[in-house]
């Protein structure tokens, strides 16, 4: 693939997998992943440290189904959903059907009762696989900026 082509078929996963969460598609997220992958949600001074400790990580599609079907059937949440915002895609490395990405990204939450919030802001940094027949993530950190996180974190970013 040429690089325009690359670009195009990350920003179209990114936007795909954005529009899968605000939605509320949430059974078909974990198939933006590899079997296995990495999803993480860290703090970016957890990041920055290199400390490993998150506040959710998952490491199969598995893992990632477990956790939907928790929030559809045991979590105990107020209703809430999300619009994301994400920025161009920063292509950072592109080697052997991997490429290595970059992107901002902000999310409001939309309460019950329509109290709107900006929820949080940071990066991901993903790494897709283009060996399939389509792009999947087979890492991906959300990184966010604030070292304070919502204790309401129960959808995916």
């Amino acid at each position: 693939m040429d690089e325009i082509a690359i670009q195009f078929a990350v920003e179209r996963l990114l936007a795909r997998y954005v529009a899968c969460i605000d939605d509320d598609r949430l059974e078909e997220w974990p198939a933006f992943f590899a079997d296995p992958c990495r999803y993480q949600i860290i703090s970016s001074e957890n990041y920055g440290r290199k400390l490993p400790i998150g506040v959710f990580v998952a490491t199969s599609q598995g893992m990632l189904k477990d956790r939907v079907a928790a929030l559809r059937e045991a979590n105990i949440y107020e209703a809430q959903r999300y619009r994301h915002l994400v920025s161009s895609t920063l292509i950072l490395e592109n080697a052997r059907g991997v490429v290595r990405a970059q992107s901002n990204y902000q999310v409001i939450r939309i309460m019950h009762d329509g109290a709107t919030a900006l929820f949080s802001t940071g990066r991901y940094l993903d790494r897709i696989n283009f060996d399939g027949s389509a792009p999947v993530f087979g890492e991906k950190l959300v990184i966010f900026d604030s070292r304070r996180i919502d204790t309401l974190l129960a959808i995916p970013l």
